[in-house]
Parts: C-alpha cells; sequence; structure tokens
C-alpha cells in the first residue's frame, strides 16, 4: 500500500513540477514580451523626446494602443511594403527602407531630418520640400506616441508611428 502512496505523490509532484514550469515558461515569455516592447518604445521614444527636448516640448509618453494601431497598419502594409497611410484621426508618419535593415531610429532621423525645410516665421516648408514628418513630431499638443516597424514581404522595412492628439492642423504652428 506504501508504494501506491508514494507513486501516486510522484505522480502528482511530477504533474506539479510540470505546470510550475509551464508556467514560469510563460511568465518568462511574457516577461521577454514586455522587454522587447519596453526596448521598442525606447528606440522611438528617445530620439523623439531628444528633438522634443532641445526645442523646450513637454516629452511624448508611449501609447500601447497606438503601438497595437501602427502594429495592425504595419501589418496590412506587409505585403507590399507601400508607402500608404491609414485613414485614422491620429497623426502618423510612415517610413519605407529598401532592405531588412532599417530601424526605428533611421526613421525618426529622416524626419526630423525635415526640419532644415521648415520656416517657423512663415509657418511653411521650402518650396518643394515636405516638413510635415517634423512638424508632427514637434507638435505641442501631441502627448502620446505609438509605433511599430515591419519586414514586408518585399524584403523590404514599413515603420509608422502614430501621434495622439494629432498635429499638421492648418493655419497654426506646432509649437
Amino acid at each position: 500500500m506504501a508504494s501506491t502512496h508514494h507513486s501516486h505523490s510522484l505522480s502528482c509532484a511530477v504533474v506539479f513540477v510540470a505546470v510550475l514550469s509551464a508556467v514560469s515558461s510563460t511568465a518568462g515569455a511574457s516577461r521577454r514580451m514586455l522587454q522587447q516592447q519596453s526596448s521598442l518604445a525606447q528606440q522611438f521614444l528617445a530620439p523623439h523626446n531628444s528633438l522634443r527636448g532641445s526645442l523646450g516640448l513637454p516629452p511624448l509618453r508611449w501609447s500601447g494602443a497606438l503601438a497595437s494601431y501602427a502594429q495592425w497598419w504595419a501589418g496590412q502594409r506587409s505585403g507590399d511594403c507601400a508607402l500608404v497611410h491609414s485613414d485614422t484621426n491620429y497623426g502618423e508618419n510612415i517610413f519605407w527602407g529598401g532592405g531588412a535593415g532599417w530601424q526605428a531610429g533611421d526613421a525618426v532621423a529622416a524626419w526630423a531630418a525635415e526640419r532644415s525645410y521648415y520656416d517657423y516665421g512663415s509657418n511653411a516648408c521650402r518650396p518643394d520640400e515636405d516638413c510635415s514628418h517634423y512638424t508632427q513630431m514637434v507638435w505641442r499638443q501631441s502627448q502620446w506616441l505609438g509605433c511599430a516597424r515591419v519586414v514586408c514581404a518585399t524584403g523590404d522595412t514599413f515603420i509608422t508611428c502614430n501621434y495622439d492628439p494629432h498635429g499638421n492642423i492648418m493655419g497654426q504652428k506646432p509649437f
């Protein structure tokens, strides 16, 4: 009888260890996912907030909802990598890079480089230049940011960032 009890106890212990291992593995995967999301958020937030700080503007904060929307839109573009805006009420910057190596900082740097095309006095871009990505990045009323990156079926990279509230309101200066 004692050996039956021992087998039953051993079976329970094995099941307990298996469940504990599965829970631990799931918790570890969740922790890794959160760390990756946090790292991605910082890859986008840090250069945005550095630029905004240089102008005396308040920092943007990361929004999981905006990041989810951005991820959804990046997924929609993953088949063709077409540089197409979504139909949203958020502010939106999009970026395309040939090849799979383009990262968050590359997109943000490209948008920030448009600063040289913007004239604050006239609140306009230089003729034949686009500065709307830059002005969205530094729009004073924007408080929240969410972004995503995807390598498309073409092997190229599509990156999108969404801002809430949106900027680039006609007749208003960004800051």
